[in-house]
């Protein structure tokens, strides 16, 4: 079985400092783009809400964290990562 290295980007809001991480929903940007809304236990200091953006987004889509990549947005709300395309289908509607 050959194995896919197709990747896309997804925007993502995260709201830092929640109880703990959770899906939140989708909303869209000023374009009218799908943004993934994203709670994070993890305060925005030091790149600890980055990291836990990349765990949990690993965990909830069953894929090795070195696959996730941080494009734009490491100190900002509005993130963009590139993960696998294959796992776009696991994310919440």
């Amino acid at each position: 079985m050959a194995v896919s290295t197709a990747h896309t980007q997804l925007a993502v809001r995260v709201t830092p400092n929640a109880r703990k991480s959770a899906f939140a929903g989708w909303t869209a940007d000023e374009k009218g783009r799908p943004v993934l809304l994203v709670k994070l236990a993890a305060p925005p200091v030091d790149g600890k809400a980055n990291t836990e953006l990349i765990r949990f987004l690993a965990e909830e889509l069953d894929c090795p964290k070195g696959q996730i990549t941080l494009l734009r947005g490491t100190s900002s709300r509005q993130k963009t990562v590139e993960l696998p395309a294959a796992v776009m289908e696991r994310l919440p509607k």
